[in-house]
């Protein structure tokens, strides 16, 4: 097993995190909840007879910070700012920024839900190990009887998931830093082989996408000198996430003693893997219990797999595929799942005990208590299946933007250089109380309804106050954007409990998605119609896009991801149908994990971009011409799929940018993206305030780069974590800038 949840059971450690970072709990406080965390996740992997327990997975923010922190790459910018501070505080300055300091980059990992801080290096980087936290977490670890495998991330993928720092010379790149970084990871070795440690864990999950022959030789010379260090714990290095391709050979010729294989998303025939030189003699960590999705191992057909490996691989390892951070705690603590999801489903407890239980199995044989997997429930309509079958081409084409954009901006009537936001507001204390006693049976469903409209209509003042040219109506209804839609649906199951971190003590709960997807009524039409009868300014529709709701759910697997993808796009057209229907001129259709699916290897990339495409084509191809259709992408997805932001025919495409504008910026300059554009100017997930001026600069060079007819100006995202008080002054100042550029424009300057 290569990793487990860490937020708490009950989320005690979010609650923690957010009591700290409110002022309301101290540091031991916080420290202790950590403390608990960490030594009953030992202490319950040790219960289930597991034999390697891995360690250092607890983070109090992100493990990749961590292991940034572990090394000393602090970056210059962060210098003066940590000063003095204690590692648990330098990690959170680093991660949340102030209010005049933005922080760490926030990216998705490796098409994972889950968020990391990107690491920032230079030439001039300074580095220095920094190993006290991760000793003292062995030293606990020791004095309770538990022999943990620390995890850490390995030196390459580490510096392949940073990025340079905006003083970094403009060819620079992090892997240039590989053999500086090399000297910290031998350093950590010989500290661990000192403190008792026999086996440590290195992540490479950078190495299951597709690498370039350099970065290939890179690795296979990380671990030619990290194995040649000649007092150290043995070294495992793991590729999560898919197959490892070419870094499988590389890896094999090196000097470790274990590698850890992706053998749900990265299957191998047992021959195939026979046949790679040096493999056989290395400790084979065999993923073969899927740590990315909710469903039963079929427990006989892998134990014939594993009998199959076994024949050549005498020391093999039963492991899940990728850590367990993904998937909730325990299925057990649900009791409101539908009934035909009943010994269906596996969280990470199940999980370990399956890992458990094929182990034991390649040894002694399955027990009595084994039982077949259950049939999947599928909860197929015919009425939905006709559908699906019967789009065609002409379900996917709306009018050519050149045609509606002017029928739009003649219903529209905006400035030059529109503002808005993307979507989401503060859950305010009251609408989060008024969800609980609702829930709770305190109050009714009308009372509820009457606090939902109190507080639209307070977003719609302050939006109006702010100057913003379009509106959102704040989403206060919605607990999570995906959740939210999943629980009007048929076809899906929410739980209560299945809450998975998404970065930082950002939980979500990914509902699962059994069966045929169906709109009993409509979903957002009463709150964005009530919002829009409030004002006289455009108030955009939101809705959650097709392929997000895939990849942020718990899928199926029963039915191909593009049949999948065509149901939930039908339902999303037919919602775009009734926002028209109650007057709404803006539709949001937000798209930002449509790259979390992408395949990790060229080969499957196209055929996915043409059939996510043409997914989000047909929810939107039923709007009007002068119905403006938005959509928001994320994460660093614009290098990858230029194109398919073209292809997807939205109006208006607002882009994840934070301090990465530069980067969108440079990658639009050549003008051939026709339609308009929102780059993100300021990061909406953390506290810094931008001022009047840096967000001048910025629309400036979103100017210059695209022209101040296609250009919008807005966050990066969605509000709902952040407070008025950190929202409305950066609001203030992004609408403020925006209007100094229209007075240039209407001055010809």
């Amino acid at each position: 097993m290569l990793g487990y949840p860490r937020i708490g059971p009950r989320r005690e450690l979010k609650r923690a995190l957010e009591r700290y970072w409110h002022g309301d709990g101290t540091r031991s406080e916080l420290l202790a909840v950590g403390r608990r965390i960490r030594e009953s996740t030992w202490q319950d992997l040790q219960d289930t007879g597991l034999t390697q327990i891995p360690g250092n997975t607890f983070s109090f923010y992100d493990h990749v910070l961590d292991d940034a922190l572990l090394v000393g790459a602090v970056p210059q910018r962060f210098r003066d700012l940590v000063e003095g501070l204690s590692p648990l505080d330098t990690q959170f300055a680093l991660a949340r920024g102030r209010a005049d300091m933005a922080p760490l980059e926030l990216v998705a990992l490796q098409g994972t839900p889950y968020h990391y801080r990107q690491p920032e290096f230079e030439d001039s980087s300074v580095l220095g190990l920094r190993p006290g936290e991760l000793l003292a977490e062995v030293a606990r670890a020791h004095e309770l009887g538990v022999d943990i495998r620390p995890v850490i991330t390995g030196p390459v993928s580490l510096l392949l998931l940073s990025k340079p720092a905006a003083t970094a010379a403009p060819d620079f790149r992090p892997i240039a830093l590989l053999d500086r970084v090399l000297d910290q990871y031998e350093a950590v070795l010989v500290t661990l082989a000192e403190a008792g440690v026999t086996c440590v864990q290195f992540d490479e999950p950078c190495m299951t996408m597709e690498r370039t022959p350099h970065e290939i030789e890179r690795l296979r010379h990380a671990y030619d000198r990290l194995s040649a260090v000649p007092t150290r714990p043995r070294i495992l290095v793991t590729g999560q996430y898919g197959d490892l391709g070419e870094a499988l050979p590389a890896l094999a010729a090196t000097g470790i003693e274990a590698i850890g294989l992706d053998l749900v998303h990265g299957y191998r025939p047992a021959a195939e893997l026979a046949a790679i030189p040096g493999l056989a003699g290395k400790r084979l960590y065999a993923g073969v219990v899927d740590g990315q999705n909710v469903w039963r191992t079929d427990k006989f057909e892998v134990l014939g797999y594993l009998r199959e490996l076994k024949a050549t691989f005498e020391d093999l390892v039963v492991s899940t595929s990728c850590t367990l951070l993904h998937v909730p705690y325990d299925v057990l603590a649900e009791v409101d799942l539908p009934a035909e999801l009943e010994d269906s489903l596996a969280f990470a407890e199940q999980k370990v005990a399956e890992v458990v239980s094929l182990a034991d199995a390649l040894v002694d044989g399955p027990t009595p208590r084994w039982r077949p997997l259950p049939v999947r429930p599928s909860a197929r309509r015919e009425d939905v299946r006709s559908r699906t079958s019967g789009v065609d081409d002409d379900d996917r084409v709306r009018m050519p933007y050149a045609q509606r954009a002017p029928l739009q901006a003649d219903r529209l009537q905006l400035p030059v250089l529109p503002t808005a936001t993307l979507g989401s507001f503060p859950q305010t204390v009251q609408i989060r109380r008024a969800r609980r006693d609702l829930a709770d049976g305190r109050i009714d469903y009308e009372r509820y309804c009457e606090y939902l409209r109190e507080e639209i209509a307070s977003v719609v003042r302050l939006q109006e106050d702010i100057g913003l040219d379009v509106l959102v109506h704040g989403e206060v209804e919605r607990n999570d954007m995906v959740q939210y839609f999943a629980e009007l649906l048929d076809g899906f199951a929410a739980t209560r409990h299945g809450w998975v971190q998404s970065y930082g003590s950002r939980c979500v709960r990914p509902p699962i998605l059994y069966g045929d997807v169906a709109r009993p009524a409509p979903m957002t039409v009463e709150w964005t119609g009530y919002a829009q009868t409030l004002t006289d300014r455009p108030v955009k529709g939101m809705v959650t896009g097709p392929v997000t709701m895939l990849a942020r759910s718990f899928s199926r697997t029963d039915l191909a991801l593009p049949e999948v993808a065509t149901q939930l796009a039908l339902v999303i057209r037919d919602e775009v149908a009734d926002l028209e229907q109650a007057g709404l001129a803006i539709v949001q259709i937000d798209e930002p994990a449509i790259r979390e699916l992408l395949p990790r290897r060229g080969a499957d990339r196209r055929g996915y971009l043409e059939w996510a495409v043409a997914t989000f084509r047909l929810a939107s191809a039923g709007a009007r011409p002068d119905t403006q259709i938005h959509t928001h992408l994320s994460y660093s997805s614009l290098q990858v799929m230029k194109e398919a932001i073209e292809g997807l025919d939205a109006d208006v495409t607002a882009i994840v940018a934070t301090r990465s504008i530069d980067w969108v910026l440079d990658a639009l300059t050549d003008h051939t993206l026709t339609r308009q554009v929102a780059p993100g100017v300021y990061e909406s997930r953390s506290g810094f305030v931008p001022d009047i001026d840096l967000l001048h600069e910025r629309l400036l060079e979103a100017v210059a780069a695209v022209g101040v007819e296609r250009l919008w100006a807005v966050p990066d995202g969605g509000l709902k974590t952040r407070y008025t008080w950190q929202l409305e002054p950066s609001l203030r100042n992004l609408v403020t800038a925006a209007r100094r550029i229209r007075r240039a424009v209407a001055r010809g300057t």
